[in-house]
């Protein structure tokens, strides 16, 4: 069973026990998260799609840890012109454990 879930404006296909980054939340660690948008869902039989979403079902998480990804380093460059930007960014994001994937 899957289901694929909008957060943070991305979309993701989840299954139970899967683990993954998502953009930063605003809940601390060790507490629980349910995701409502599911845009699509499905099991071995059965594939239901949403328009926008799929109503009555849900996807249960538990956040794990809350941190900031590897340093992307942004530069720009005109040669002969004597000139070059250099800019760095980490992006926060939010780790998550999906516990449950729930019909209703």
């Amino acid at each position: 069973m899957y289901a694929i879930i909008r957060t943070g404006g991305k979309q993701y296909r989840v299954s139970e026990g899967d683990t993954l980054e998502i953009e930063k939340r605003p809940e601390a660690v060790g507490d629980s998260v349910v995701f409502d948008e599911v845009v699509a869902f499905g099991t071995d039989s059965e594939t239901r799609l949403g328009t926008p979403t799929v109503p009555g079902i849900t996807v249960a998480g538990e956040i794990l840890e809350i941190g900031r990804s590897r340093k992307v380093v942004s530069y720009k460059f005109k040669r002969r012109k004597n000139y070059a930007r250099k800019q760095g960014h980490r992006q926060k994001f939010t780790e998550v454990r999906i516990k449950d994937i729930t019909l209703g």
